[in-house]
């Protein structure tokens, strides 16, 4: 006589070879999403190496990439001092942006005066550009990290409040009534439905403010940073321009891109795992 137990996994090895399919089909679907960007960027990248000989452009004005390949090795080891100095102070901006900013957003959320008193201030954050205060920051900081993450922060902070700020703004009314019915106190609406609610629009702005930060940390390198080991890319960028050294410019710009590039896919990884087992806009991507 056959058990339920055995009767299942009889059904389950008959339906594996279907699995199996299924997934292959998945894995192939995948792989031929990313075809046409990497296809793309081969195509480009051969009709730069071609440059010089096919539109004339001088290698001092555009080198080749496998001259800045070349100077990402003969300079490797100044270039990840460099990236490091600058991923701690723009991961310092951004955090320090995160507390703020979401402080400021609950903040403005619990009266309308209070928003309207404060939000002309944030918008001067994000209007103002920042290549016009960084001198009087220096001086009230002096030159060095300080001021590199102030001006990150003012760079990267305004995302964070008005994205908070929608997400606290937009829950739910019933709900926030029924709260109210049960005698729910203040800080039990905020923690337990208005954070909860707000919390996909939080990590929008978190996404959005992560390479904003980045951004921040090299204009601010290049107004306040310091040279020698605790310089970092903006600093590295401006000593190369300086020097017309092409090919270290332009590896020190790739660097700086792919470092703005891997924060995001962290930020974006987090997000993902935050949000996956319960809001529609991660189970869909996942799907």
């Amino acid at each position: 006589m056959i058990t339920a137990v055995e009767e299942r996994q009889a059904g389950t090895e008959a339906y594996a070879p279907a699995v199996r399919i299924a997934n292959k089909g998945k894995r192939l679907k995948k792989l031929k999403g990313y075809a046409p960007p990497v296809l793309l960027f081969l195509f480009i990248l051969a009709l730069w190496q071609s440059s010089n000989k096919l539109f004339g452009i001088e290698p001092y004005l555009l080198p080749v990439p496998t001259r800045i390949a070349q100077a990402m090795v003969d300079n490797f080891s100044s270039l990840m001092q460099a990236s490091y100095m600058t991923f701690i102070a723009s991961m310092g901006g951004f955090a320090l942006s995160i507390v703020v900013g979401v402080l400021v957003a609950i903040l403005m959320a619990q009266s309308k005066v209070v928003e309207r008193s404060i939000y002309p201030y944030a918008v001067v954050l994000q209007t103002v550009p920042v290549v016009s205060i960084a001198p009087i920051i220096i001086v009230w900081m002096g030159p060095g990290l300080n001021s590199i993450l102030l001006i990150s922060f003012i760079v990267s902070v305004f995302p964070i409040i008005t994205n908070t700020l929608t997400g606290l703004l937009s829950t739910e009314h019933n709900l926030v009534n029924l709260m109210t019915l049960y005698r729910a106190s203040w800080w039990q609406k905020l923690w337990r439905l208005r954070i909860p609610f707000a919390t996909p629009y939080i990590l929008t702005g978190m996404k959005i403010s992560s390479g904003a930060a980045v951004i921040g940390t090299i204009v601010g390198e290049y107004q306040a940073g310091i040279g020698g080991s605790d310089g970092g890319l903006g600093y590295v960028i401006t000593v190369a321009a300086t020097q017309l050294r092409m090919d270290y410019l332009f590896a020190a710009a790739i660097v700086s891109c792919v470092m703005g590039f891997i924060v995001f896919i962290l930020v974006n990884m987090i997000s993902s795992l935050i949000l996956r087992n319960w809001h529609e806009s991660s189970v869909e991507m996942e799907n």
